[in-house]
């Protein structure tokens, strides 16, 4: 299994939460972005810089995924590219993405995204992020890092 992030709108604290799992489980995780993040030394931990444009991060993940490798994304339709290629997401809030929920999420998003092209004002957003987001993720991630063994 390999870990790869979405880095680019991947808080922080989630990035920590990973580089932590990936100290102590040797599992290899990768964060891809279009802008340079810092990582740890000498682990297993790396950073993947590239290009600057729309989805380049997204197409570069999918382009190396591997059956089995889980990708850290809140990016719906990444999560449902992985998924057909036989690999897991789940997002930084701790959601799991599925062959069962990404289709509903997916014409969701299409519908929210039609609401706002076509004027409809469209207030709020994501809530910040809290403890109980950072424990789902946490425990997600040690979910599949058990799979893995």
């Amino acid at each position: 299994m390999h870990i790869w992030v979405d880095a680019d709108a991947c808080p922080v604290v989630i990035r920590q939460i990973l580089f932590r799992a990936a100290k102590r489980t040797n599992v290899p995780v990768t964060l891809v972005a279009n802008h340079p993040l810092s990582v740890p030394r000498g682990g297993t931990v790396t950073m993947l810089q590239v290009s600057s444009g729309f989805d380049v991060a997204d197409n570069e993940i999918v382009k190396r995924l591997s059956a089995g490798d889980l990708v850290i994304t809140s990016d719906i339709p990444l999560a449902a590219e992985v998924i057909d290629a036989g690999g897991q997401a789940i997002s930084p809030r701790g959601e799991r993405f599925s062959a069962d929920t990404i289709k509903g999420k997916l014409s969701m998003r299409d519908f929210m995204e039609t609401m706002r092209s076509s004027g409809v004002e469209m207030s709020g957003g994501p809530a910040a992020m809290g403890n109980a987001d950072k424990q789902a993720f946490a425990n997600l991630l040690d979910q599949a890092l058990a799979r893995r063994r």
